[in-house]
């Protein structure tokens, strides 16, 4: 499988990518996790966003957010593997290009999250730690958790 991945602004973003990481975030957040809500919350047009191909496919995607939008710190979110492509060892490719893409973009600094809570471990082996108590998201259990620098 060929992988690759683009990291662009928002105002960067052609209407077919808009659409394909609307969609992946619609299919797993909405319906895939039973989780109405209101997935577009205007933080997308302050964002960057990581979209990974498998092929010409959209496979994978999070949202890179500036400190100051979702936490003091730089943060990354909506973080998806699709179903389809799960299992493949894409969401480690995924979260390593995220903490590369955050230096990149940001500068080395703390990268903050609010991760769902089952994926603690898959988040501590990237240096992650929990801050915090669990909270509930939309009927998820979630944590914060923060990677220094």
């Amino acid at each position: 499988m060929e992988y690759h991945y683009t990291i662009k602004h928002f105002n960067e973003l052609t209407t077919h990518e808009l659409y394909a990481l609307l969609r992946l975030r619609s299919e797993v957040f909405v319906v895939e996790q039973n989780c109405p809500y209101l997935d577009p919350d205007n933080k997308d047009q302050q964002s960057h966003h990581l979209l990974y191909y498998v092929g010409e496919q959209l496979a994978a995607y999070t949202r890179l957010l500036p400190a100051g939008l979702s936490f003091d710190e730089v943060s990354i979110g909506r973080v998806i593997t699709s179903p389809a492509y799960r299992g493949t060892g894409l969401g480690k490719k995924l979260i390593e290009a995220s903490i590369e893409g955050c230096y990149k973009l940001f500068g080395r600094q703390p990268i903050r999250i609010g991760a769902q809570l089952y994926l603690l471990k898959f988040y501590q082996s990237f240096g992650f730690v929990e801050q915090g108590d669990v909270y509930d998201e939309d009927g998820i259990p979630h944590v914060e958790m923060v990677k220094g620098v």
